[in-house]
């Protein structure tokens, strides 16, 4: 019982500091990548969904920052990326990293807190403005949608009811 109330506690604590690291962005910096995107766009000319943003082309590090959420094998996925820097929580486990540039492309390296390596690095197969897709050395493939800042993604689990607890003695 304390090992999945810790392990509630803990999801939330990461899902919170995962917004927390949204939240310090500001909206500035998303009409600077904005500005850029006509002319990384350009080359990708003429291209549907995803032209230019693709693992196979140039993605660039910055369309990378936000929080993004979705479901993977029917879990929670939710990856937060602010100044290079990135916090992953998925099932139980909670990992951090950075955005590395690996021969000119980024990726995700992670370190998980209780030693998991099924997403410890991540190629970005995809990415555009509402839509990330992420597979992991692990075997995992994530398929995310961009949170809005600011607002809690709908559809998350919530902890349970907590009641039925023991109280804790006083020491």
């Amino acid at each position: 019982m304390t090992r999945s109330l810790r392990t509630g506690a803990i999801a939330v604590a990461a899902l919170a500091a995962s917004f927390a690291l949204t939240a310090c962005g500001s909206d500035d910096a998303k009409e600077d990548s904005g500005a850029d995107a006509p002319a990384s766009a350009t080359p990708g000319a003429g291209g549907g969904e995803g032209s230019g943003e693709s693992g196979g082309g140039s993605v660039d590090a910055a369309a990378l920052e936000g929080t993004w959420v979705g479901l993977t094998d029917g879990r929670h996925v939710t990856v937060s990326i602010a100044a290079r820097k990135v916090a992953l929580v998925a099932d139980k486990s909670v990992c951090q990293g950075d955005v590395k540039d690996m021969g000119g492309e980024p990726m995700l390296a992670l370190k998980c807190t209780d030693g998991g390596t099924e997403r410890t690095m991540g190629a970005i197969d995809s990415v555009d403005g509402s839509k990330l897709v992420v597979s992991w050395d692990g075997g995992a493939k994530d398929t995310l949608a961009k949170a809005e800042a600011g607002k809690l993604p709908s559809g998350m689990p919530s902890l349970p009811d907590l009641g039925d607890l023991p109280e804790v003695p006083a020491p």
